[in-house]
């Protein structure tokens, strides 16, 4: 299934065309992580070395393209797939939803979830969620900050693709050079980080975007994006 993600999320993934990718699956289950049939020790450390490098690739690929993703969630995520969901720029999730790494109670403590999720909710709520294995309600994860949003079930899909309109009518380098710049200045200190943000703006405003939505906004007008990276002056 990484193999299969990782294909499909850097499928056309410079292209003009493609502004939002949305993770979804279909069943009572989001994603359970690793088959653990696969993590014998039949398989070798080799083959383990591996599973867990392309988790990885994969996870930071998701904050890495200039797009945003999406997890749309109606069930079960645990392990690798919660660490999926911690991973994704918004989670809109059903009330039925659990969330989970309960690799612990099978002798293998979710470290790399751990990444991901240690990154999203708070420090003691991570641990907790580590070192015993119990489930968040959806309600519990929207409160710490694991998902951006609940919803009934039979409205997930409206709900999710709302959002994904709304992000489609935004510029896409605009998009991009933000998501970027978000995820570069969370991994910094506070004057660092002002410093990439501060430099940053000064890139958007050069954007021939840029220029657009601020001339569309005085003449009172809907912005005319040409979705380009090109710039309106150095």
């Amino acid at each position: 299934m990484l193999e299969s993600l990782r294909e499909n999320l850097l499928s056309d993934v410079d292209g003009d065309d493609l502004r939002v990718v949305v993770i979804s699956a279909r069943g009572p289950v989001f994603s359970s992580g690793h088959d653990l049939k696969e993590l014998t020790s039949a398989r070798g450390r080799e083959y383990h070395t591996k599973v867990f490098h392309t988790c990885a690739e994969v996870m930071t690929l998701i904050q890495d393209i200039p797009v945003p993703v999406i997890a749309m969630v109606n069930g079960v995520a645990t392990a690798a797939g919660c660490q999926l969901v911690a991973s994704c720029d918004v989670a809109v999730a059903t009330e039925k939803s659990t969330f989970a790494t309960p690799g612990v109670n099978v002798g293998l403590f979710c470290s790399t979830p751990a990444v991901a999720i240690g990154r999203a909710v708070p420090r003691k709520v991570a641990m907790e969620m580590l070192l015993t294995g119990t489930p968040l309600s959806a309600r519990d994860a929207l409160l710490h900050g694991l998902i951006s949003r609940v919803v009934a079930e039979e409205r997930l899909e409206e709900e999710t693709l709302a959002i994904a309109r709304r992000v489609c009518e935004a510029s896409r380098p605009v998009v991009a050079l933000g998501k970027a710049t978000f995820q570069r200045q969370m991994a910094q200190g506070r004057d660092a980080a002002y410093a990439t943000a501060s430099k940053v703006m000064v890139d958007n405003l050069a954007l021939r975007d840029g220029q657009e939505g601020i001339r569309a906004f005085i003449e009172k007008r809907k912005p005319v994006w040409s979705h380009a990276a090109g710039k309106a002056h150095d």
